[in-house]
C-alpha cells in the first residue's frame, strides 16, 4: 500500500545518487543503464522513501507531484545536479504505487507541463498518463535457458519467430471480449509455439503507448510494459514461462519516433529536448510523430539504456529495431527542399548511423548470446555486418525484397507467372550479402491487403495450396523464418487489433492442414542441418534448375555442413502451377534412394494426395549436369522435399 505521508520539507538525499562516472557517461552519450539512476527508485533502510531523478535541462524548477501533495507545484521541489542537467529529490515516506508526475517550469516564460516520467517502470492504463512508484523485483526461474541460449540464438541456428500482437492474439469471451493478461497469455502462448515448432516469439511493442490502434509504435513509455496486460513483474513471468518452455523472446523496439503526447517526451522541458528543433529533421510525415535527435550524447543514453533495460531486466533474446530506414536517411519520405543534408551534403543521417553502430556494439558487448535485428527496407549495404568491417553491426536483417517478390509472384494466377519467373529467383542474386530473417509479418495483413490467404488467387482450394506453397518456400529458402499470428492457420480475415484471432478456425479441416504442414515445416527446419546450419553461406545453397520458366518449376539443393559428402542435402522442388507433372526429371548430387520428407500437396496438409509414395530411386543417365536424376512426379501447386536415404554415396 502506498504512503499517504505528506513532510512539510522535502529530505535530502541519505546518500550520493549519481557519481561522477554516472553524469560524465550520460553527458558523454555512453551510459548503458541509466534506469539504475534516473526515474523512481524505492530506498530503505532507517528514512525509506522514494529518490527521484528526471533529466530537464532548460527548466527554471521541476517538482514531484502526485496523490501525495494533492499534485500541487514546489510542495516538493528537485534539485539540480552540478551542471549535468538532471534534477533529483528524495521524499521519505513514499512507497510502491504512488502514482507521480514531473511539473516542469521551464527557462520559457508561461511553460509550465506535468509531464510522465520518462524512466518510469510502471504507468497507468490508458488514457491515464500517470506513472507509478514501482520495483523491479522477481525471482527468475529460466537459469536452464540464459545458460544455453548463446547455440538457440546463433547464426547457425534453427530460428523460427511466431510474431505476436498480446492484445488481439486471444481474448477472454463473455468478459466483454477482454484481452488476456500476460500471466493469461504465458502458459497459452508457450504451449501453442512448442505445439508448432516455433523457437521464438517477437512481440509488438509491449513498452508503454497512449495510443491502442498504434499497435505500439508510438512509444512513450521506454522503460515500462505497458500496463494493459499487467505490471512488470507480470511480464517478467510471461518471459519466464516461455523461457522455461524453450522458447526464446525478441522485443520490436522503437528508437526511429516517438509520438508528441504533451505528457510525454516532446518539448520536454520547453524546449526540444528529446527531438530535432527544426521539423526538416525532427517532425516524420508518415507517422506524425517526433524523432530523436541522434546527435545529443544524452538522448543516446537514454535510447542505449532503454535497449538495455528489456536486455537486463526482462531477459529478452532479442531486440527488432524498426523503421531503421527511415533513421538512415534524412530525406526518408520528404520532397526536394524537406529535408537538410548532412555536412558533407549527402541524405545520409550521419549521427543516427553513429548511434546504430555503437548501440549495436554495446548491446554484443555485454550480452553476447543475444541478436539485434534491423526492420530495413533498402539495399543499404552491410546492415547486418560487423561494425569493424564499416556494417551497422546488426545480427540479422529483415529481407523485404524476399517478400515483397515472392507475394507479387503468387499473387499472379497461375497461367501468368512463367512471365514474371524472375521475381521468383531474383533473390538468388543477393541472398548472402546479408544475415536474413524472411518475414511474413503483420504488415503483409494489414491496410486492405487482406490475410496471406485471401490474397493467394484462385478458389478456396487453390488458395490454401498457394498459401501452403507460399509458407513451403519461405522454409525452403536460405535464412531465418518469421511468420505473424494467424498465418499458421490460414485466417481468413485480415488482422483486426481490436479482435482476437479467429481460433475456432483451427477445427476447420483445411486450416488445421495448414497448422499440421506449419508443424512439420518446423520441425524440418530444426532437424534437417541442410535446412538451417547454413543459412547466411553461399555453401548451403545451389541451384539444380531456376530456368523452367515455362513450366514454372523451380529445384534447389540446401545443405549442411559437408555438404554432399556427409549426406547433408536437401532437394527443393516446386511446382507453381496447377498442373500435375508426372516424370519430371530433376538431377541430384547422389545415386541409391531420396526419401520425399515433405510433400505441401499430402491430404494431411489438405492438399489432393498426389505424391512420389515416400521414396524414389535416383537413376542414370542424370540431369542438370550431375550423374544421377530423380523422375519425380510433382503435385500441382505444390512443393516437395527430399533426402537421399542412408548408404547414399556422393557424385557429381
Amino acid at each position: 500500500m502506498a504512503s499517504r505521508d505528506k513532510p512539510d520539507l522535502p529530505a535530502s538525499p541519505p546518500a550520493p545518487w549519481f557519481t561522477d562516472d554516472d553524469l560524465h557517461l550520460f553527458n558523454e552519450g555512453t551510459h548503458a543503464c541509466l534506469y539504475d539512476r534516473l526515474g523512481a527508485h524505492l530506498v530503505g533502510g532507517p528514512t525509506p522513501g522514494v529518490r527521484f531523478g528526471v533529466w530537464a535541462p532548460s527548466a527554471e524548477r521541476v517538482s514531484v507531484v502526485g496523490d501525495f501533495n494533492d499534485w500541487q507545484p514546489r510542495v516538493h521541489p528537485m534539485s539540480p545536479v552540478g551542471s549535468s542537467g538532471i534534477w533529483e529529490a528524495f521524499i521519505p515516506g513514499l512507497g510502491a504505487g504512488e502514482v507521480y508526475k514531473y511539473h516542469v517550469e521551464s527557462r520559457e516564460a508561461g511553460y509550465r507541463v506535468d509531464k510522465t516520467d520518462p524512466f518510469g517502470f510502471r504507468q497507468e492504463v490508458p488514457p491515464r498518463t500517470g506513472s507509478i512508484v514501482h520495483a523491479l523485483d522477481y525471482d527468475w526461474s529460466d537459469d536452464a535457458w540464459m545458460a544455453g541460449r548463446a547455440e538457440r540464438n546463433s547464426h547457425h541456428a534453427p530460428i523460427s519467430i511466431y510474431e505476436v500482437h498480446l492484445g488481439s492474439w486471444r481474448h477472454v469471451p463473455g468478459e466483454s471480449d477482454r484481452s488476456l493478461t500476460y500471466r493469461e497469455l504465458a502458459p497459452l502462448l508457450a504451449d501453442h509455439c512448442l505445439r508448432h515448432g516455433f523457437t521464438h516469439v517477437e512481440l509488438l511493442p509491449v513498452m508503454e503507448h497512449p495510443l491502442y490502434k498504434s499497435w505500439g509504435y508510438q512509444t512513450v513509455g521506454y522503460f515500462a510494459p505497458t500496463s494493459r496486460y499487467g505490471d512488470a513483474q507480470d511480464f517478467m513471468f510471461f518471459v519466464d514461462t516461455l523461457h522455461q518452455a524453450g522458447v526464446g523472446v525478441i522485443l520490436d523496439w522503437v528508437p526511429s519516433h516517438f509520438p508528441s503526447d504533451e505528457h510525454g517526451l516532446g518539448f520536454f522541458d520547453g524546449t526540444h529536448l528529446f527531438e530535432h528543433a527544426d521539423p526538416r529533421q525532427g517532425f516524420h510525415p508518415d507517422w506524425k510523430s517526433l524523432i530523436f535527435n541522434y546527435g545529443r550524447n544524452e538522448v543516446r543514453s537514454f535510447l542505449t539504456s532503454s535497449a538495455m533495460f528489456w536486455l537486463d531486466k526482462f531477459h529478452a533474446d532479442g531486440i527488432r529495431v524498426d523503421a531503421v530506414a527511415s533513421m538512415l536517411y534524412l530525406d526518408y519520405s520528404r520532397k526536394e527542399g524537406e529535408w537538410i543534408p548532412n555536412p558533407h551534403g549527402g541524405r545520409e543521417n550521419l549521427e543516427a548511423i553513429d548511434f546504430l553502430r555503437r548501440l549495436n556494439s554495446e548491446v554484443y558487448r555485454l550480452h553476447p548470446d543475444v541478436q539485434m535485428y534491423a526492420e530495413e527496407s533498402t539495399a543499404w549495404p552491410g546492415v547486418s555486418r560487423p561494425t569493424f568491417t564499416g556494417g551497422l553491426g546488426f545480427g540479422f536483417k529483415w529481407d523485404m525484397g524476399w517478400m515483397h517478390d515472392t507475394l507479387a509472384y503468387l499473387g499472379h494466377e497461375p497461367v501468368h507467372r512463367k512471365y514474371h519467373h524472375n521475381q521468383i529467383t531474383f533473390r538468388a542474386i543477393y541472398q548472402f550479402s546479408e544475415n536474413y530473417v524472411l518475414p511474413l509479418s503483420h504488415d503483409e495483413v494489414v491496410h486492405g491487403k487482406g490475410s496471406l490467404l485471401d490474397r493467394m488467387p484462385g478458389d478456396a482450394w487453390q488458395k490454401f495450396a498457394n498459401l501452403r506453397l507460399l509458407l513451403a518456400n519461405q522454409w525452403s529458402q536460405p535464412g531465418k523464418k518469421l511468420l505473424f499470428m494467424g498465418g499458421e492457420f490460414a485466417q481468413w480475415d485480415e488482422w483486426d487489433h481490436e479482435k482476437s484471432l479467429d481460433w475456432h478456425l483451427t477445427e476447420a479441416p483445411r486450416h488445421a492442414g495448414i497448422g499440421r504442414m506449419v508443424t512439420q515445416l518446423n520441425r524440418l527446419y530444426r532437424e534437417e542441418p541442410a535446412l538451417h546450419e547454413l543459412d547466411e553461406s553461399p555453401e548451403g545453397f545451389e541451384w539444380i534448375d531456376g530456368a523452367d520458366a515455362e513450366q514454372s518449376v523451380l529445384a534447389i539443393l540446401r545443405k549442411g555442413e559437408g555438404g554432399c559428402d556427409s549426406g547433408s542435402v536437401v532437394l527443393v522442388v516446386a511446382n507453381y502451377t496447377p498442373v500435375p507433372r508426372e516424370g519430371y526429371r530433376v538431377g541430384v548430387p547422389m545415386g541409391g534412394e531420396w526419401l520425399e520428407i515433405l510433400n505441401t500437396d499430402a491430404k494431411e496438409f489438405g492438399g489432393s494426395g498426389v505424391g512420389n509414395l515416400g521414396r524414389v530411386e535416383a537413376v542414370e543417365p542424370g540431369e542438370h549436369g550431375r550423374d544421377h536424376a530423380l523422375e519425380l512426379t510433382l503435385p500441382p501447386l505444390s512443393l516437395v522435399m527430399l533426402k537421399p536415404a542412408s548408404g547414399g554415396h556422393a557424385g557429381s
